[in-house]
């Protein structure tokens, strides 16, 4: 999920109806987030370490307001999440993807293959969009949880697939026994 880095960061958590969400900022932008934790230790435990205090983020990023979001959209409230995020993180493809992911509104999902086509790769490149979405730095954020398997099935979530069923249900994408995709395009 989060990736180290030895950039500057500093660090906020919050408790959220789901667990505790951390989160890491560096001068650029938003450079990490972590899914819910069941303890404040381990979600500060999956944030790249702080040098201490917030450095100076970029103007758009309030990091209070931020907490305030993933509170309430831990509770169910549909939010938007438009915070900068460090854009030195990732290969060019991999922020090409999750630019792509960011995009995928609240109650939709699509598939692997479909993020890549519109990445504009080869249809083979499904299993490279994957890895993307495991080295995502910000899932919620980039909410590769409404990124699904070809089939519809809830695979490869770094939360799990029971993290990633409640956030689909929550979000209302997702209905007991029926299909999950529904098409969404850019």
């Amino acid at each position: 999920m989060s990736q180290k880095t030895n950039r500057a960061v500093g660090i906020a958590t919050c408790q959220t109806a789901f667990g505790w969400v951390g989160v890491a900022v560096s001068a650029q932008g938003l450079a990490a987030i972590t899914l819910p934790q069941p303890s404040k230790a381990e979600a500060l435990s999956q944030l790249p370490g702080s040098s201490g205090s917030i450095p100076n983020p970029v103007e758009d990023l309030d990091v209070s307001a931020l907490l305030v979001k993933l509170r309430r959209y831990f509770e169910g409230e549909p939010v938007t999440f438009d915070e900068p995020l460090d854009p030195t993180i990732g290969t060019e493809f991999q922020r090409r993807v999750w630019v792509l992911t960011r995009d995928i509104p609240r109650g939709q999902t699509c598939t692997y293959a479909q993020i890549a086509r519109m990445a504009g790769s080869p249809p083979g490149a499904a299993r490279a969009v994957g890895q993307a979405m495991a080295r995502n730095p910000w899932p919620i954020i980039v909410p590769c949880h409404r990124v699904l398997g070809s089939d519809g099935g809830l695979t490869g979530f770094g939360g799990g697939v029971d993290m990633k069923r409640k956030m689909l249900q929550m979000e209302g994408a997702l209905v007991v026994d029926q299909p999950l995709l529904n098409g969404f395009q850019t």
